[in-house]
């Protein structure tokens, strides 16, 4: 059986869930890692309740070897015998005896490997300064593989509390979700680490961290915060220590409960396949996402680790205490987490504007949401690779795109309301998106589910329709889904809409709940100008009548910068989806010459990138003289140098507009003053601009020759910073020489690159428009080794540059339907589609794109 996209389809997810018969309550998990032998042994006793007579037991476990398996009670012991089942990932403990009603305590003797997967009990390695390679042993549970570092009942609804027990060499750190219980040395070069149990908690969020770690003295952050990290590293925490405790404290006040656990370490690992893990007590992180010298680091790169560390610091509360039922709810945790960081870090930083930033991030899910292979952000979960497969823009950003619209609509204060209902109502306890909605109506006594049941449960999104009446005294509004390539589609959406209008009564702003096709809203007087999506909240794109475009153009002035960077990515939507002609859209942009606002630059030259992908050889000059005509005035009033009184912001976009004329701009001058700076900066780097280091190193990729890569690439091996590392490592894919690009290539199997990077080098390789499709072929060559390499859940966002092969469209789906990658869920059918967007929009503009561009 089979379902619409053509994928297999299991009966029910009941095919992997398990059995009720049996309920864990506590686990003590004794483990023994060998950091040299990449093997680890373990023991774990589980006090169950037998619900149902029984002779057999099923709970999960994957990778792992079963050596002893015994249940006991009132000190009679049964023995059992365990089968694995590797396609169901469970295991079977059969036992001679029936196992009666009541309260017993399984012990299990296993063994298992410290994979180099990134996934369950995983091996990370480093080097030091001096060469010498560490190895680390570390947990990634999320979502279903603690069944790879102990038997358990691995599903999110099991709650149970955890008390580890670690054996490690004397000289090793062990760090896990409670606090330190008790240490003691065992007289063989090894110590017994015995750790505080946790509260009740999911399986996905037990942790163990093993190797020569340090860690920083706690602040006070309403709990012992600590920032844990490898030797040498200890200037680059300070940053995350000040977002650490400034978030966790501002969340303890927001939920109106304290934290849940008795400490909080934040730790770095040299590998970690995601960004970061919200494991309660003992999150783990990319040293990116961590660590950074707040003195050099970019405003951007800075703002990623608050990001991150607010992120999930939320998640301590909203996903921890209290969590989804099963993985259909995912959501609820990562959407939730991703609105909380910005209102922490909007706290933290209001002169970052972070909820305007985040329009950003709005319009990338608006790009994936607007296709037909889309989903809706909860959705049926099944197998296991269903579950891994749900972390996507989807998930993250529209989930939380759609809770600020609601939080807008309902309010801030009363939105906050209900969210505590919701916590204390259910802390420790697991919930469904239901849940949520019933905590907001009763505090708001609005209509809640019925509003958001059609943002959750249905895909897409709509675009509004805007025109005036035939008096000019109203406004129509009316809805319908939008597409980037055409669909009829009947969906309706409950639509709160905020609508600022100026009359010759003066200005006013409308509250519109557009829950039918379409509606009249009627104004006080004869219209001037309408904006709809007032303050830039809605996740809904707009459409507006001719007219009504030519005045809202004339009057900018009187728009918010997120409102006109809305206008902006809104009309360039719709110029990618055949709405409109790319003519009058780069006829709009030259209204934008006066421009300061970074977020409506981001949409402008993200357009002109998306040109650059579908240009001929001989259109590119003419794109680089319109990039240079747009960008450059805007540049040319920054100038090179940042001034005293300048914003973070301002600063930010100095870099922003010269990284754009240095490499899409193709501009000779800016290529020249780079190289001179760069200089400058090498000699003084106390001078250096933070926020142009980057695009300078951009820019002289772009330009750079043979020897430009290898100190590059010398610097790539020898950061100072980790953040100085990903800015050269992925500075060798944006070369254009073909022969130092090829070593790139080479570079992201070789070794050369950690396994966590090596796909996302490769992403930026297939980006390049000097050498996509020779970066192709190299894929396809290899695929093999990648899939065996890389961590799985990289492999679909490795995949995502596909969408600029557009000479070789058929080739790609071909590859794609032979080829099936793991975790891609729905992921590379929505590649493929932006794939065919492209196409499609290469078709109606490439022929005569310099006349367009020269306008």
């Amino acid at each position: 059986m089979r379902d619409q996209q053509g994928a297999p389809l299991a009966e029910s997810s009941q095919d992997y869930r398990l059995p009720k018969n049996v309920t864990p309550h506590r686990y003590e998990i004794r483990l023994r890692p060998d950091l040299k032998a990449f093997t680890f042994q373990g023991e774990v006793a589980v006090a169950i309740t037998v619900n149902q007579a029984t002779d057999e037991i099923v709970l999960n476990a994957l990778e792992l070897e079963i050596d002893k398996t015994t249940v006991d009670r009132a000190g009679k012991s049964i023995a059992g015998i365990a089968t694995l089942e590797a396609v169901k990932e469970r295991a079977h403990l059969k036992f001679a005896e029936t196992l009666q009603p009541g309260e017993w305590t399984l012990t299990i003797a296993f063994r298992g490997i410290l994979n180099d997967k990134l996934h369950g009990f995983y091996r990370s390695q480093y080097q030091d300064a001096s060469g010498k390679t560490h190895v680390v042993a570390t947990t990634q549970f999320e979502s279903t593989d603690a069944r790879r570092a102990f038997p358990c009942w691995d599903e999110p609804e099991i709650k149970a509390s955890y008390k580890g027990i670690l054996v490690v060499d004397k000289n090793l750190a062990v760090i896990s979700n409670g606090g330190q219980e008790s240490e003691r040395d065992l007289g063989n070069g090894k110590k017994e680490v015995v750790f505080k149990e946790t509260i009740k908690m999911s399986t996905y969020l037990v942790a163990f961290i093993v190797g020569e770690f340090v860690a920083t003295a706690p602040v006070d952050a309403g709990t012992p915060l600590r920032i844990v990290h490898v030797p040498g590293k200890e200037s680059l925490t300070e940053w995350a220590k000040q977002i650490g405790a400034f978030s966790l404290k501002y969340f303890a006040d927001y939920y109106g409960l304290k934290y849940p656990g008795d400490k909080l370490d934040l730790i770095a690992i040299p590998d970690f396949a995601s960004g970061a893990m919200e494991n309660l007590g003992a999150i783990t992180f990319r040293e990116t996402a961590l660590l950074a010298d707040d003195k050099t680091a970019s405003r951007a790169e800075l703002e990623r680790v608050a990001d991150v560390v607010s992120h999930e610091n939320a998640h301590m509360w909203f996903g921890d205490l209290v969590t989804m039922r099963w993985w259909n709810g995912i959501w609820l945790n990562e959407a939730f987490a991703t609105f909380m960081e910005m209102l922490a870090v909007d706290a933290w930083k209001p002169q970052w504007k972070r909820w305007e930033s985040f329009s950003v991030s709005r319009a990338a899910a608006m790009a994936i949401d607007g296709l037909r292979s889309t989903r809706p952000i909860e959705y049926p979960v099944l197998s296991p690779e269903d579950c891994r497969a749900m972390f996507d823009i989807l998930t993250y950003e529209k989930g939380a795109a759609v809770l600020r619209m609601l939080e807008q609509y309902l309010r801030p204060e009363v939105f906050r309301d209900g969210i505590r209902l919701y916590l204390k109502k259910h802390q420790y306890d697991n919930t469904e998106t239901g849940d949520l909605w019933d905590a907001l109506e009763e505090a708001s006594r609005e209509p809640v589910r019925k509003m958001m049941d059609s943002w959750i449960f249905q895909p897409g999104f709509p675009i509004i329709d805007l025109t005036p009446t035939a008096d000019g005294r109203g406004l129509k509004l009316s809805q319908r889904r939008f597409f980037y390539l055409p669909e009829d589609n009947a969906q309706l959406w409950q639509v709160p809409i905020l609508v600022r209008v100026k009359t010759e009564q003066g200005v006013s702003t409308h509250r519109v709940l557009l829950d039918a096709r379409e509606s009249t809203l009627p104004l006080p007087g004869k219209l001037e100008w309408a904006l709809a999506n007032e303050g830039g909240h809605g996740f809904y794109r707009v459409h507006y009548a001719p007219e009504l475009l030519a005045s809202l153009t004339k009057n900018l002035n009187s728009l918010e910068p997120i409102e006109r960077f809305g206008l902006v990515s809104d009309t360039w939507a719709a110029t990618v989806a055949g709405m409109g002609p790319l003519s009058e859209f780069l006829k709009m942009t030259r209204l934008f010459g006066g421009e300061t606002d970074i977020n409506v630059w981001r949409a402008m030259i993200g357009a002109f990138s998306y040109l650059d992908m579908i240009a001929a050889e001989a259109d590119r000059p003419v794109l680089a003289a319109a990039v240079r005509e747009t960008v450059g005035p805007a540049a040319t009033r920054l100038g090179w140098e940042s001034r005293s009184g300048e914003s973070d912001l301002q600063r930010q976009l100095r870099g922003t507009l010269i990284g754009a004329l240095g490499t899409l701009g193709d501009d000779k001058d800016v290529q020249r003053r780079a190289r001179e700076l760069y200089a400058r900066f090498e000699d003084n780097p106390a001078s250096a601009d933070r926020d142009l280091a980057a695009p300078l190193v951009g820019i002289l990729a772009h330009c750079g020759d043979a020897a430009r890569y290898a100190e590059f690439k010398a610097k790539f091996k020898s950061p100072r910073t980790p953040q100085e590392e990903q800015r050269f490592l992925f500075s060798l894919a944006g070369f254009r020489d073909r022969d130092l690009l090829r070593q790139t290539m080479a570079m992201t199997l070789d070794g050369q690159v950690r396994t966590q990077n090596s796909p996302y080098l490769m992403h930026s390789l297939l980006l390049n428009t000097e050498c996509r499709y020779e970066a192709w072929d190299y894929l396809k060559d290899h695929w093999d080794e990648m899939i065996a390499k890389y961590p799985d859940s990289a492999l679909p966002r490795m995949c995502e540059a596909i969408v600029r092969l557009l000479d070789r469209e058929t080739e790609v789906k071909d590859f794609f339907a032979k080829h099936r990658v793991r975790l891609g869920g729905k992921i590379i059918d929505q590649h493929l589609e932006r794939l065919s967007v492209a196409s499609g929009f290469r078709r109606r503009e490439g022929a005569n794109l310099q006349q367009t561009l020269k306008g």
